[in-house]
């Protein structure tokens, strides 16, 4: 047996590995913690099968029934529409629920995208260091220069936005933050024994960073990261609002709110329903993310 046939395995540090479930059962301690999963499973169950069950189209249109208000908050409002209807007599609670489907799914896809391009232009800039470190930083700072939303803008406003241009866009525009952190923590680790260990073995540098390296930083990243899961949604949100998000009959949060508006005197549940969800999907994964970046502050802190 050679030094390249050795596992590589013998130079990864034990504690290492068992970070993330660390992390994971003290931010599961928490009461704050289960709170919040107990809202976010709630609410992705309703949104995954109430639509479906109910057998209600969100898009279907039934004029005699228009502006139905929400049960006991009115005259003739009706058990079949139990968060009422909108100005073309649309279900508001399949609407909401539909909407926080793409809400979701745009939110986690883009954090996702951000998280490995970053890491992988992190990864490759903190392990070689020199010009590659050089020319990788310059392009992560002319990325910072450029605010998200208004490259987002720029981008969807030229283009027909669709559900993976946006995930694109948002997802490309947001990735500078972790490659920096990303960077500043694998110029740590490599000098580190079990890095030295590993090279003494033969190991490539391919195999040292996707092996040895990227499973020991990228999980504590993607505990960080659910925090931007809500970020990502309040800027779907924000696109949708202004037009450049995903195009009706399909609703979102953000093009139901902007059709609301208009009826705010006389209907207010129109923009108020989808606004509830929002928040409380908001609160909820705010809630996760705080519990997480708390256990892995204090697990850190107190390696």
């Amino acid at each position: 047996m050679t030094s390249t046939d050795l596992p590589l395995a013998v130079a990864v540090p034990a504690p290492g590995r068992r970070v993330s479930t660390r992390i994971w059962q003290t931010a599961f301690a928490s009461v704050e913690f289960r709170i919040g999963l107990a809202v976010f499973v709630l609410l992705l169950a309703a949104a995954l099968l109430y639509p479906e069950l109910s057998g209600i189209d969100p898009s279907k249109m039934n004029i005699r029934a228009k502006l139905t208000p929400p049960i006991f908050m009115g005259e003739g409002w009706s058990w079949a529409h139990p968060l009422g209807t909108d100005q073309l007599g649309r279900d508001m609670l399949a609407r909401a629920l539909v909407g926080l489907r793409y809400s979701l799914l745009i939110g986690v896809s883009t954090t996702v995208l951000m998280l490995l391009a970053g890491a992988m232009i992190g990864l490759f800039s903190g392990y070689f260091g020199g010009r590659t470190d050089t020319v990788l930083m310059r392009l992560t700072d002319a990325q910072l220069s450029i605010p998200m939303i208004i490259l987002a803008i720029t981008i969807l406003g030229v283009s027909r936005p669709t559900i993976p241009s946006i995930i694109l866009v948002l997802g490309l525009a947001g990735w500078p933050v972790y490659a920096r952190v990303m960077r500043s923590t694998v110029m740590s680790e490599r000098r580190k024994e079990y890095v030295r260990g590993a090279m003494v073995l033969g190991a490539t540098d391919l195999r040292i960073m996707f092996t040895l390296l990227l499973p020991l930083v990228l999980p504590p990243m993607a505990f960080v990261a659910v925090l931007d899961i809500a970020r990502m949604m309040i800027f779907e949100s924000v696109l949708g609002f202004l037009g450049l998000g995903v195009q009706p009959p399909t609703p979102t949060f953000g093009n139901v709110i902007a059709d609301g508006r208009k009826y705010l005197m006389n209907a207010w549940w129109i923009a108020t329903m989808p606004g509830v969800f929002l928040v409380l999907t908001l609160t909820s994964i705010n809630l996760m993310g705080a519990a997480l970046e708390r256990a892995r502050n204090s697990i850190y802190g107190g390696a």
